[in-house]
C-alpha cells in the first residue's frame, strides 16, 4: 500500500485509489472524486464561531449568515476535522483538490 500525504489530515492510497484520513486510516471514497462527499458535514452558527468583539448591534463583526456560512468536513470514523470552508448560502461545496493519479502512480513506481 502506497500512501501519499496530500493535506495535513488527508492522504491518498495510490494502490486502491482512495482518499484516507491520515489520523485513523479510514478510507473515504475514490481519489478521483471529491473527498468531501464521504465526510460528515456540518454548518456552524456564525455567532458561535465569530462572537462579537464589542458588545452592541452597531459593532458586531459576526459575518451575516444571509451572505456567508461556515461548512466543516469531518472524518466519519475518528471525527478529525479534515477541512472547512466559507461559502455563500446555496453555493455548492467546492472541489478544490483534483489530482493526476496516474502521474502520482508513475512517480511512486519510479522511486
Amino acid at each position: 500500500m502506497t500512501k501519499v500525504r496530500i493535506t495535513e489530515y488527508l492522504d491518498i492510497d495510490l494502490s486502491k485509489e482512495l482518499w484516507c484520513c491520515n489520523r485513523c486510516n479510514h478510507e473515504l471514497n475514490s481519489a478521483r472524486d471529491n473527498y468531501k462527499k464521504a465526510c460528515l458535514v456540518t454548518e456552524r452558527d456564525m455567532k458561535e464561531v465569530h462572537p462579537p468583539l464589542v458588545e452592541g448591534e452597531a459593532f458586531s463583526f459576526t459575518p451575516d449568515p444571509d451572505y456567508c456560512r461556515l461548512i466543516e468536513f469531518y472524518c466519519p470514523s475518528c471525527g478529525t476535522m479534515i477541512e472547512n470552508e466559507y461559502l455563500p448560502p446555496g453555493h455548492p461545496l467546492t472541489h478544490e483538490i483534483e489530482l493526476d493519479i496516474d502521474a502520482l502512480k508513475a512517480r511512486e513506481a519510479a522511486k
